[in-house]
């Protein structure tokens, strides 16, 4: 068996893996903007761009973290990342690593791919089918 018969095999937890750890994380971009927490750049309240933003980051988050309608979710967040890129970050400056929008870019990417994989292991969108 080669190393890559053997990594093949894990291919589903590591597909679950990075579902879970990108929801969270983005959700947390959606609680700092909507809760203050975890303690942020946005103090007071929200424009209704960002408001609108952090509710997607919040409840999108959740909705990839549990695995729930995962494709047309992350559908939706890839497209939304898109935009957030064009209009926030790439105004400041050309290249990602100096205009903060790397984080955009990867989130973008991972919402893309889990349009195609689809949730992995662990997914409320198994117990639907």
């Amino acid at each position: 068996m080669t190393l890559s018969d053997r990594l093949n095999q894990y291919q589903p937890y590591a597909l679950t893996l990075l579902r879970l750890m990108t929801g969270l994380q983005f959700m947390e971009h959606g609680t700092q903007k909507l809760l203050g927490f975890p303690a942020g750049a946005h103090g007071g309240p929200l424009p209704t761009l960002l408001l609108v933003q952090g509710i997607l980051e919040a409840f999108g988050g959740l909705a990839i973290f549990v695995g729930f309608f995962t494709r047309p979710v992350a559908f939706i967040l890839c497209g939304n990342m898109a935009v957030a890129y064009f209009m926030s970050h790439m105004p400041k400056d050309f290249f990602p690593a100096n205009n903060g929008g790397d984080a955009a870019i990867l989130f973008c990417f991972v919402f893309l791919y889990l349009v195609f994989s689809g949730p992995g292991l662990l997914a409320v969108d198994n117990s639907r089918k």
